[in-house]
């Protein structure tokens, strides 16, 4: 496959994968780092995107633990449909087919899982300051990113610590940034976990 930074933004590139289910990264559930973060949350009014979420499990989990303002973007028809057929009564108007750089609202909270790794590295630039941009003031991006090369030709894209401080530290300060220790199986030693404060 031909690399191409757009290949994130391209919607028959992503529906393509979903109906061919053509989803190796998918858990088929939420994941466990993420449900430990979720259990801290108390505010059930906290307004949260999830960029590129997908099947969007973390989604289905928070609606189900009763937050009302969970925003899933992504750019599959079939990965937004997916999600609501497993969860009936989700807000249609909160299931958004866009691109994420498209978003022009505001969040308390952005969850990372997954979406960075599948933007062309040339465009994360772009994507910090667009999720800095997103948030409201104190707003924190939250989730995993992947510490390991991966691939250099296609998604997932990997990564390392130094290379996100560097890109990060500009917009958020880093509270947490460290190995990940309750990752799922498959992702173990391959993941930080990543709380960050925007600036």
């Amino acid at each position: 496959m031909k690399k191409n930074p757009e290949l994130a933004l391209d919607s028959n590139y992503w529906e393509n994968r979903y109906q061919s289910n053509s989803i190796g990264w998918d858990l088929g559930k939420i994941s466990r780092p993420l449900e430990y973060y979720f259990e801290q949350l108390d505010n059930k009014k906290l307004k949260i995107l999830i960029p590129g979420g997908g099947n969007s499990y973390e989604a289905e989990y928070l609606v189900k633990k009763g937050f009302k303002n969970v925003f899933v973007v992504d750019v599959s028809e079939t990965a937004l449909t997916n999600l609501k057929k497993r969860v009936p009564d989700y807000p249609s108007s909160q299931l958004i087919k866009m691109i994420f750089f498209d978003v022009k609202m505001k969040f308390d909270l952005i969850i990372e899982q997954t979406f960075f790794c599948a933007i062309d590295p040339k465009l994360r630039g772009q994507y910090i300051t667009k999720a800095s941009e997103l948030l409201k003031k104190e707003g924190k991006l939250v989730g995993l990113l992947f510490d390991a090369p991966l691939y250099k030709d296609h998604p997932p894209f990997g990564g390392d610590k130094c290379e996100y401080e560097a890109y990060f530290s500009p917009y958020f300060s880093i509270k947490t940034m460290e190995p990940c220790y309750n990752s799922e199986s498959e992702r173990k030693g391959k993941e930080l976990f990543i709380k960050l404060q925007k600036k």
